[in-house]
């Protein structure tokens, strides 16, 4: 009786987990627009998981933008259009890769910006390093001066 309790426990477990794994991604008829669209999804940012493409996110908006995409490329858009649809809903953060604009002048300058300091703190550690210039001939005539006078007191 426990065994057969266990084995009815363990294939309502793995029906429940078939469940939540399906994804209701229908690719288009038409090769063509299918491949515009996936080709689209790939520049568009999933908005949860951060750093990936719609394309490659299993997340539940992830799915309904590629569904947007499909439907929009399958009504006619093209995929500029269906990109400035998508940056007007949510911004410019739903481009993996940003234009260059005023809001984005950080975001593409920061790695220059990053550079320049690098530059600027091996420049002053070399400095450093180097120790005082040495002194010219007539510094030296001063010091020598100051010497003897020292000596002769």
């Amino acid at each position: 009786m426990l065994r057969w309790f266990g084995s009815i426990l363990v294939a309502v477990t793995l029906s429940i987990t078939a469940f939540a794994v399906a994804v209701d991604d229908k690719p288009l008829k038409d090769p063509v627009k299918e491949a515009m669209a996936r080709a689209l999804m790939k520049e568009i940012r999933c908005l949860v998981c951060q750093n990936q493409s719609i394309e490659d996110s299993n997340a539940d908006l992830a799915r309904d933008l590629r569904q947007i995409v499909r439907e929009r490329i399958s009504l006619g858009d093209s995929p500029d259009n269906v990109r400035a649809y998508l940056v007007d809903r949510y911004g410019d953060w739903v481009l993996l890769e940003p234009p260059v604009n005023t809001s984005t002048y950080l975001l593409w300058g920061s790695p220059f910006l990053l550079l320049l300091l690098v530059a600027y703190g091996v420049m002053r550690s070399r400095r450093e390093q180097a120790g005082p210039a040495p002194l010219s001939s007539e510094e030296q005539e001063k010091l020598n001066a100051i010497l003897r006078e020292g000596d002769g007191k």
